[in-house]
């Protein structure tokens, strides 16, 4: 049977939800009325299942989150909530929170979102899960656009990077490569044009960060 703890601060909410979860054959080990409260409840009774309510005086849910997951290591949070905002959604998932469901889910949803969580899954009620999809395809959108607009190095350059890596004067650089020291100047000033640096050190660096080139 899982053990879990139930938090909002709402009395007779939290009230009817552990009586219902109790029937459905979860183990409620605790309550706790406040985001503070959740905390030390959570690290005295090691719940596997912790469902915190997002809107509470205070302290959010959304606050303590990653308190609870610290304490208490195994727990999976499920968030209860009314919001439908993306930007709690992202906090949630990044504080290390399971699932993210509305409150007005219907209950037999509810226990199969905590039952999926408990296998390892995650939950989401639908409405948040679109929303979740259309933050994704945005993020992947921004993504490819930054990407895009990288300046783009020429072979040569590249070459002229891995050699300025290694230590190589413009000289050096020059003979290696069969062209002249000015030519090589050249390179590495249109380098750093392109790339808005100033100096080669910053250039190498950014050619390494980018996996352009390898110090190996």
């Amino acid at each position: 049977m899982k053990k879990l703890l139930v938090v909002d601060d709402v009395p007779l909410f939290r009230a009817g939800l552990t009586s219902a979860l109790r029937e459905a054959g979860f183990d409620v080990v605790g309550e706790a009325d406040s985001a503070e409260t959740a905390v030390a409840a959570a690290e005295s009774q090691q719940p596997d299942i912790v469902l915190l309510d997002v809107l509470m005086p205070g302290l959010s849910g959304l606050d303590v989150v990653e308190k609870i997951c610290a304490v208490a290591p195994d727990a999976h949070v499920v968030l209860l909530t009314g919001s439908e905002s993306e930007e709690d959604l992202l906090s949630a998932i990044k504080g290390g929170a399971r699932g993210y469901v509305v409150k007005d889910m219907p209950f037999p949803h509810l226990v199969d979102a905590i039952k999926a969580v408990d296998r390892g899954g995650a939950a989401l009620s639908p409405q948040m899960a679109g929303k979740l999809f259309d933050v994704t395809r945005h993020l992947l959108r921004h993504q490819e656009l930054i990407q895009s607009r990288k300046p783009t190095l020429t072979g040569r350059e590249i070459e002229v990077l891995e050699l300025v890596a290694t230590g190589n004067t413009s000289r050096e650089i020059g003979d290696k490569l069969y062209i002249s020291e000015n030519t090589v100047k050249n390179h590495i000033r249109n380098i750093l044009d392109k790339l808005g640096l100033h100096s080669r050190n910053e250039a190498v660096l950014y050619a390494v960060r980018e996996n352009l080139i390898s110090l190996g």
